[in-house]
């Protein structure tokens, strides 16, 4: 049965607001609580419908009266601090973020009472060079993060479990989503292919698996209404090298020396650009793509757009740097000379040597 009483964090952003505006418009959900430390600008509060503003800390005790007092049967945890870029001044961010995150983590266990229970949205998994091809629900990366975002998820992660243990009563799901990408959302990766020119690692060219934001909003509604539980990865089907989806969306790729990556984020930092910390590094190196076998066949829903379609609709908004059509023009340029180096160098190689040296070939697929 769907829940009576749904409390969502983070409505100031723009992603747990489409979650409180969607559950509100459903007839089926008596009420919904938004909670935030900050209040929706007047645009965000008019969509968020019939949704109750709270305007409160998950780090303070204070929540879990909020939460018996209203009879909330359903926590959907959307306030994740997973934006470096959005700063205070004068605040230690990285010790701030923790401190929330597992404020958030242990919200469930301290503020529930009687079932149902919590649908707990995380995202957590991050490229690592041994990590496996495709990450199933079950895997784990082969290196534990020693700190970041990705270390906070793991610690929440511990706390769901441990709280799903204490409480087998309660249901809960563990969302692990892909990167966000779409007209409207706002998150690193957008802010990160908006700039003209994309500084790349030299060498390295990642797999990226996209979600678009409009998949995002209907499985954390399915989650919230739904009777799943468990762990579920959240992602579109196929994937893009980064250097195609820097193409697509008519930007310029600048490939430097890996060395450079990171002085370059604290520069892009400080003038407020982008912020990619070394965890993102690691993503822009080596990818991550995730086996959502689960979410098609046991969680039931199967996103509508793929990966290229995702960030097709996201290039709507960008306004191309390099048409696309001279960039396909300069890599056939680029792919026909090295063709005619590569029959030349086999040419001389054979002439030389009695055994013959096979040539180089390039393939690129804008």
């Amino acid at each position: 049965m769907p829940p009576a009483v749904v409390l969502v964090t983070g409505v100031s952003r723009w992603l747990g607001g489409a979650l409180a505006a969607e559950l509100a418009a459903d007839p089926s959900v008596e009420r919904v609580l938004g909670v935030d430390t900050v209040t929706p600008g007047p645009e965000a509060l008019r969509r968020l419908g019939r949704t109750e503003f709270v305007r409160a800390d998950i780090r303070n005790p204070l929540i879990g009266k909020v939460i018996a007092a209203a009879g909330v049967d359903t926590v959907v945890h959307m306030n994740i601090s997973s934006t470096p870029g959005e700063r205070r001044p004068h605040v230690d961010e990285g010790a701030q973020r923790h401190r929330h995150d597992a404020a958030a983590g242990r919200l469930p266990a301290g503020a529930l009472g009687p079932p149902p229970g919590p649908q707990v949205d995380q995202r957590r998994l991050r490229g690592q060079p041994r990590d496996p091809a495709v990450f199933t629900e079950t895997m784990q990366a082969r290196r534990v993060p020693g700190g970041g975002f990705a270390k906070d998820s793991l610690d929440i992660e511990g706390y769901v479990r441990s709280f799903a243990r204490r409480r087998p009563e309660v249901g809960v799901a563990v969302l692990r989503f892909t990167n966000f990408i779409g007209p409207r959302i706002d998150s690193l990766l957008t802010g990160f292919l908006r700039m003209p020119v994309v500084p790349t690692a030299l060498g390295f060219d990642a797999r990226v698996q996209l979600l678009h934001e409009d998949d995002a909003v209907a499985v954390l509604v399915k989650a919230t209404t739904g009777d799943f539980a468990g762990t579920v990865n959240v992602g579109a089907g196929g994937t893009v090298l980064l250097s195609q989806a820097i193409r697509r969306l008519g930007r310029v790729p600048l490939p430097l020396p890996e060395q450079a990556m990171a002085p370059l984020g604290r520069l892009t930092r400080q003038a407020r650009i982008t912020d990619y910390s070394p965890e993102q590094l690691r993503f822009l190196n080596f990818g991550r793509v995730v086996d959502t076998r689960v979410l098609r066949e046991e969680f039931g829903y199967t996103p509508r757009y793929t990966t290229a379609q995702a960030l097709a609709d996201y290039g709507r908004t960008v306004v191309p740097v390099v048409d696309r059509d001279v960039v396909g023009s300069v890599v056939q340029t680029a792919e026909a000379t090295v063709g005619r180096l590569a029959s030349v160098w086999s040419s001389l190689s054979q002439r030389s040597a009695p055994t013959p040296v096979g040539g180089l070939r390039a393939v690129r697929d804008a």
